[in-house]
């Protein structure tokens, strides 16, 4: 199977790992441009990043919530009606500050009066 690997620059070392592991499995797997790219523009990131997923059988996807970049890649993986794995997901973002900020309020009554 071809495998296209998108996400989140900071989480490159994730990225070896899972090529890695999916090569011993036998899959020819390729890794996005990242915004840190040398070689290429923002526009030239993004057509990379496109024909690669246009490439591939699958797409697994590692993103800590916080890429603009991984979102634009999945909508392209979308609209390409590209299979998906998410391998990582970051869990502790600014959403879930606000969530669990929020509940405490409630329980609380914290932020009364302000």
């Amino acid at each position: 199977m071809k495998i296209a690997l998108i996400g989140s620059t900071n989480l490159a070392p994730r990225f070896q790992v899972e090529a890695a592991k999916m090569r011993h499995l036998g899959h020819d797997v390729r890794s996005p441009a990242f915004d840190d790219s040398l070689d290429l523009d923002e526009l030239g990131i993004c057509e990379h990043n496109r024909e690669l997923i246009a490439w591939a059988d699958e797409v697994h996807i590692m993103w800590d919530q916080r890429s603009t970049g991984t979102i634009f890649d999945f909508g392209m993986a979308f609209a390409l009606h590209k299979p998906i794995h998410i391998v990582y997901m970051e869990s502790k973002t600014i959403a879930g500050v606000m969530r669990k900020y929020e509940r405490k309020c409630s329980l609380t009554g914290a932020g009364e009066g302000v």
